[in-house]
């Protein structure tokens, strides 16, 4: 392993990716009624943006705090994600979590696993009861996809960095384009492959971990947007 640190960046979806279960989903599916389902079908049409369906969504959820937070916090990360972490730290790479979902979500599960990661995702509000609402402090108006939690301006803001993004879904279509490598599994990894665009298919952290480590010991170079084995470069 090199000693000196790296100069990247790995920008992490939570729901389905850091947080396999879907967190969001399993709110909904808990707290909300079927309604949900109708809006989730009306935004995968590409019928409604995810701005509005979340906060639609949201609208509809039932739960106190304390019903919130237990749910949430019965929940777990991946569980090679504490090996990924360790890995990135020991070569002095950044992580930064970009959520297209509440935040309550990732402070509750990252303080129930004693991890400290910074994140940006969409506010959530408690309205007093069991009723919440949905702020977007991070939606951008020209966000290619409307998302409400542009994910596409984090990347900017490291424009020197090698940066890489691993995620499953729609709100990280924008921000895979942008960075310069991409680990990808679910609907992100098909839409990539139906677009001929590179990527890396992995199943968890762990293949992540192995990519990696392979690149952090120069077993694989960056090219052309894949971390490629040496020999088959220089061929």
């Amino acid at each position: 392993m090199h000693s000196s640190h790296v100069n990247a960046h790995v920008f992490i979806d939570f729901d389905g990716t850091l947080a396999p279960g879907d967190p969001t989903d399993t709110l909904l599916d808990r707290f909300a009624d079927q309604t949900w389902l109708e809006l989730e079908a009306e935004f995968k049409a590409g019928r409604m943006t995810s701005r509005e369906c979340m906060s639609r969504q949201i609208g509809l959820l039932r739960a106190t705090p304390e019903d919130y937070d237990a749910l949430v916090g019965s929940m777990t990360i991946d569980p090679h994600f504490p090996e990924f972490a360790a890995l990135c730290e020991q070569a002095g790479i950044a992580m930064t979590i970009v959520s297209d979902g509440p935040d309550r979500s990732i402070e509750v599960l990252l303080r129930k696993c004693g991890m400290d990661l910074p994140y940006y995702a969409n506010r959530l509000e408690w309205q007093g009861g069991n009723r919440w609402q949905l702020k977007f402090p991070h939606a951008r108006t020209d966000c290619a996809v409307v998302a409400g939690n542009c994910k596409c301006q984090f990347a900017e803001a490291f424009p020197a960095a090698t940066q890489i993004m691993i995620g499953d879904g729609r709100s990280d279509f924008c921000i895979a384009r942008r960075v310069d490598v991409v680990l990808a599994k679910g609907m992100l990894a098909r839409h990539f492959d139906a677009n001929g665009l590179a990527h890396h298919v992995i199943r968890d952290f762990r293949d992540a971990t192995r990519l990696l480590k392979r690149w952090l010991t120069g077993a694989v170079v960056l090219s052309d947007g894949r971390f490629i084995d040496r020999r088959t470069a220089a061929a």
